[in-house]
């Protein structure tokens, strides 16, 4: 669902305010990091790190395919 939103002045920077249905969604509050991502369809705005996601899928991987070594070593 395409929500609008207009580029203003907040301070003495240029920002956008997201509406609090979009922040609720989000669940972010005030002061939280969000992380903007070009896409081929515009730009997506996440709470989410999206290196953070494919570091932990690489540790999943990692884990899989030396599950056997890894329990040995936690033994």
């Amino acid at each position: 669902m395409p929500v609008s939103v207009k580029v203003t002045t907040i301070g003495s920077s240029t920002g956008i305010v997201l509406p609090k249905d979009v922040l609720e969604r989000l669940h972010l509050q005030r002061g939280d990091t969000v992380y903007l991502t070009e896409t081929p369809g515009g730009v997506q705005v996440t709470p989410y790190r999206p290196d953070f996601a494919e570091a932990i899928e690489a540790g999943r991987r990692i884990m899989r395919r030396y599950r056997n070594t890894l329990r040995k070593l936690a033994e």
